[in-house]
This record gives C-alpha cells, structure tokens and sequence, in this order.
C-alpha cells in the first residue's frame, strides 16, 4: 500500500509542476487544476520522500533486529559481520575523500609533491589498497562467485583483504608478521652493501664501519649515515645504478615483490623511494608533533619500524631521526633513503643510544 502512494504521490506531484510551469506561462490557463491539487489530501499526507524515510526507517529497525539475533546467537560471526559493514563504511568515506582531493588537484592545478601531508598519504595508502583489492573483486564477478569471495575472505583476511576489514586485533597481528618477513633481509641488505664495489677507500671504509655497528647491535648516529651519502647517488649503489640482487633484497621493506625482472624493480624501488621523499617533505611541513597517536605509528611502521611495542615518545624520537636523514638528501640520493630503513630500525630501540 506504501509503495502504491508513493507512485501515486510521485506521478501527481509531477503533474502539479507541470501545471505550475505551464499556468505560469499561459497566465493562468490551469489555475483551477492546480488548486484543485493543492488540496489532494492524498499528496498532503503521503509525499514520495516522507514514504521513502518511512521504508528507511523500517528496513532500519529490521537491520538492527538482525545484528542482534546475531550478537546473541552467532556472536563470532556478527563479528566477521560487523567488521565488514564497518569497514565497507571507511572505504567508502576513504573513496570519497580521495575524490575530493583529486578535484582539488585538477581545478586548482595541485601537483601530488604540493599536498599537505594526510592528504598525499590518503592518495597513497588508498591507491595501494586498491591495487590489492582488485583481483578480489575480479574473482567475484562471475554469477554465484560471491560465495567464493566469502569463503576466501573468512579463511584468508590478510592475503584478500585491505585493512579496512581487518578487526584491530588482526591489524596488530597481521602487521607484525609483515614486519617480520621484512626484517629476513636486513641482514642480506646490509652483505650486499659490505660487498659493493667501492672505488674511494676512504668512503669504503666509513661504510663497512656503518654496516659493522649495525650489525653488532648498536644504532648509528644520523651523521654517520649521511657521511656516505655520496656512494648512493651514482655507482655502485645508485637506485639506478645498484645490482639486481641489491634491488631484490630492498623491494620487500617496502613490501614491494622481488620476483619481477630486474628493470621493473628498478622502477618501481625509484617510483616509490620519490613518494616516500615527498611524504617526508610533506610531514616536515606539518610538524611530526601534530600527529595523532595512530597517525604516528602508522608513518613509523610505512618507513620500517615496528611500532606497535613502542611508546609514543620512542616513536617520536625515532621519526625525527628519520626526517634528520631524509630532509638531508636531494632526490638522486633517494637509494640512501631505502637503506636508513635497515640502518634507523634495525636495532631500536634496544641498540646503544648514538644521537
């Protein structure tokens, strides 16, 4: 009956503006009509939008019955389920900021490098996110794939799903784990570099002398890393200029895959390296201390820091060690940057203080 009105109403209120136009253009030509639709009761009573807020309302109420039945008898399940609403709403919040900001971009002439800081790291974590959603939504085109999507998200979170629905507990868990497969190739990163080429013994040295403390357990002083800034802007350890090997052992601190030739990993550890430099820049413009807490952890752990055991203060103090490096270097030496994650992380906090 509801529905009925509502088509009613729609199809009569249509019909009076109609008449409104015309009796305007026709001086009156309709006016009885008119006033005889201003007087419908039916229309009065029953417009087209108090229906739709009624259904509203009603398909509301049902939705919230429904979260209830599941809380008391399926209480694991209506967690899937309440992580998933929860998170198809952040997603789309996510999705219409970034539109926001990219007609920002094109109607003000913006380039990426220009952004304030949340706004160029909402365009990168939301770009990143949908890369990896891609081939979920892929799989669930076909008639009845849905089915198969569910499973696959249900007993395979971290491999199908972007962090938007992933529960807090499975954040915490999963980026530990993805810290730990980064941390399998500090130590290849830091053989590669004991290894390289070098013709300046002197530069040589200081930098055998970086990887040894390193290694030994101790935290370098930011001066000793820019002390061999040098030998990352051209050969042997350039980011166009290192070995295929070097590249592959770097790709995965950024979780980036090694498993692509070596000219595409090139690319992509110099693509990324960029837009980490202006991420700093940016974040040096806003003033680390202007962080949230979350916000914060978040940026220690995209440079290579497992934050989550650490206090705000470390984090604090272990950014702007970061940002001392980066706001150093010029965008030839963006190689340095990649390797200050294994040199800056690699032992703190429970290295030997050395600032």
């Amino acid at each position: 009956m509801a529905l009925s009105c509502s088509s009613l109403c729609s199809h009569l209120s249509l019909t009076r503006l109609c008449g409104l136009r015309t009796n305007r253009i026709t001086n009156g030509l309709y006016s009885p009509y008119v006033s005889c639709q201003s007087r419908l009761p039916l229309c009065r009573h029953y417009s087209s939008s108090k229906v739709r807020r009624g259904i509203g309302r009603y398909i509301q109420k049902l939705n919230t019955k429904y979260e209830g039945f599941l809380k008391r008898r399926f209480p694991r399940f209506y967690q899937l389920y309440h992580t998933f609403v929860e998170g198809f709403k952040l997603l789309f919040r996510d999705a219409k900021e970034v539109r926001r900001i990219k007609a920002k971009m094109f109607s003000d002439g913006v380039q990426v490098k220009d952004l304030p800081y949340r706004e160029m790291e909402k365009l990168r974590q939301f770009r990143r996110d949908m890369i990896k959603a891609i081939p979920l939504v892929v799989i669930s085109i076909p008639p009845f794939a849905n089915y198969l999507v569910f499973v696959l998200m249900y007993f395979f979170p971290r491999q199908v799903l972007i962090p938007h629905f992933w529960t807090p507990k499975q954040r915490v868990e999963f980026q530990a784990l993805y810290h730990s497969l980064r941390v399998q190739h500090h130590q290849p990163v830091l053989k590669g570099l004991e290894n390289a080429q070098v013709k300046d013994g002197h530069l040589q040295s200081r930098l055998k002398d970086l990887c040894a403390k390193v290694q030994s357990g101790e935290n370098p002083k930011v001066s000793e890393i820019l002390a061999v800034r040098s030998l990352f802007s051209g050969p042997p350890l350039g980011i166009k200029r290192m070995s295929v090997a070097q590249m592959r052992h770097i790709s995965p601190l950024l979780f980036l895959t090694p498993h692509l030739p070596g000219f595409l990993i090139g690319r992509r550890l110099s693509s990324h390296g960029l837009e980490l430099l202006q991420l700093d820049r940016a974040l040096s413009r806003l003033g680390p201390q202007q962080l949230s807490d979350s916000e914060l952890r978040q940026a220690c752990y995209v440079r290579g820091l497992s934050s989550h055991s650490l206090n705000t203060n470390q984090c604090r103090e272990w950014l702007s060690q970061w940002l001392q490096v980066s706001s150093s270097l010029k965008d030839s030496e963006v190689s340095l940057l990649l390797h200050s994650i294994v040199f800056l992380s690699a032992n703190y906090p429970s290295g030997a203080s050395r600032h």
